[in-house]
């Protein structure tokens, strides 16, 4: 693994970029897809030659709880069927941060094969929520039957509605090059697709109380 910078830098880095795209115009986003109670828009991305996505949604829930289903830790793979692995592989003394590697399913039929990241991830407070981010690493270790994938700055937004606190707006920022030979369109559909059911997932996972 590439030696990483000092945590905090990074870590604060990585919070002014979330903050930075939580800030751009309406103007400037096209939707991808909407359904009744998810939308999902696009931009190009600034960081490599793919898309950078925002999502939102409202989540039934306080932000502390989502956030624990979201962030690395033991609730994620218990709902996220995307995710199929989830290791904490090293934690800092910086609060809030660890690195963790993760695989995720096949998707469109296997036309995206398994992919694996490793990721430095942070989670801090914003206003009256919640930041979780995360941004990939480079490994030289890589296992076999997966395809490396590398997140650019990523990350959810989560907070309380004004008007009734045990209901939060979730906003996520993900901008994931999953490399490989996959045409635009085909990362796409899975993008919009897998963001949308992430919503829907979350939903189930939180009403169940896993």
């Amino acid at each position: 693994m590439e030696h990483l910078p000092d945590t905090q830098i990074l870590a604060s880095e990585l919070e002014s970029t979330l903050i930075k795209y939580y800030n751009i115009g309406e103007d400037e986003w096209r939707i991808g897809k909407k359904t009744v109670d998810v939308t999902v828009w696009r931009k190009p991305s600034e960081e490599f030659g793919g898309f950078l996505y925002k999502t939102q949604g409202i989540v039934k829930e306080t932000p502390n709880r989502i956030v624990d289903y979201i962030r690395p830790g033991p609730h994620r793979l218990q709902w996220d069927s995307l995710m199929t692995t989830l290791d904490i592989v090293e934690e800092f003394q910086q609060q809030g941060c660890c690195m963790m590697h993760y695989t995720t399913a096949g998707q469109l039929w296997n036309i995206i094969s398994p992919r694996e990241f490793i990721d430095f991830s942070y989670t801090t407070d914003y206003k009256d929520g919640l930041l979780s981010c995360g941004i990939s690493v480079e490994s030289e270790e890589k296992q076999s039957n997966f395809v490396r994938g590398f997140n650019h700055p990523c990350g959810w937004f989560c907070i309380p509605l004004k008007s009734n606190p045990e209901r939060s707006i979730l906003t996520g920022f993900i901008q994931s090059d999953l490399r490989g030979m996959l045409p635009q369109s085909v990362v796409d559909s899975a993008m919009a697709n897998s963001l949308v059911n992430f919503y829907k997932e979350l939903r189930s996972g939180l009403k169940a109380k896993i």
